[in-house]
């Protein structure tokens, strides 16, 4: 028991800069409060002792404001970093060395009993607010990003973003030559790490914008040849209305509007 407490202290200094000792960590950090608090409880609740477990759980969410149903399986060196508003279902199942950021679910989308809650794999990383939602398994070493909504199954090693969730990197393809490497942000999404729906959207308006340019070099020159045609004036659209962010996080507008 203690041996495995040592362990869950040790998991702390792995994951977080700001841990400077051991009682430190053991005193002040809610995460491994609720850690050690639901350890108790699923002991009870292996037992029968379920009003018991349900009371020590109970105790944790007034303590900690996290709330784990003491019937989770939960493996070893589990983080929640921070840890207010973390939700994690009856009938979730967590690996080993899978990491919670504030503010995350692991719900359920049924009523019926029996398994309705997500599974982690090992070596999961869950940022901030996001929310995996029923009875599929979430694959080893999978990263789930700031406040991604996940309804279906995430295969290993993939990164996914957005509501609804999508992946935006996968294991590697034999077939495929990636460039670069994307890195997680547990608290938001970068440049690097873009929703799919939105990198389509600002494609194909960029697309639209080199048409635009096109056009009107076209109707320029049929003007000088006095060729009339293009005298019809297409809707005008404000910079704010095609304000985009480029790759490096600095702002575009599209220069022809009409």
């Amino acid at each position: 028991m203690f041996e495995g407490v040592r362990e869950d202290i040790r998991s702390v200094f792995d994951r977080d800069p700001a841990a400077r000792n051991a009682l430190e960590v053991l005193l002040t950090y809610p995460g491994l409060h609720a850690l050690l608090l639901h350890r108790l409880a699923h002991w009870c609740w292996g037992r029968r002792l379920k009003l018991v477990a349900r009371l020590v759980s109970t105790f944790s969410r007034w303590a900690t404001g996290i709330e784990i149903h003491p019937g989770a399986r939960i493996g070893r060196r589990f983080f929640i970093d921070h840890g207010m508003g973390v939700v994690i279902g009856e009938t979730a199942e967590i690996g080993d060395d899978v990491t919670l950021y504030q503010g995350v679910t692991l719900g359920g989308t049924s009523w019926n009993k029996g398994k309705r809650h997500p599974t982690l794999g090992n070596n999961v990383v869950v940022g901030a607010g996001a929310k995996v939602l029923g009875p599929f398994t979430v694959g080893e070493g999978a990263k789930v990003g700031s406040n991604a909504v996940v309804t279906k199954a995430v295969p290993a090693g993939a990164t996914v973003v957005g509501i609804p969730a999508k992946i935006v990197r996968g294991a590697p393809h034999p077939e495929r030559v990636t460039e670069g490497d994307v890195e997680f942000e547990a608290y938001g999404v970068t440049s690097d790490m873009q929703d799919p729906t939105s990198q389509a959207i600002r494609a194909l308006l960029n697309h639209m914008q080199a048409v635009d340019a096109k056009v009107d070099r076209v109707c320029t020159a049929l003007a000088e040849q006095g060729i009339r045609g293009c005298d019809e004036k297409l809707p005008v659209l404000s910079d704010d209305d095609l304000m985009l962010e480029n790759g490096n996080g600095s702002k575009n507008s599209n220069e022809n509007h009409s």
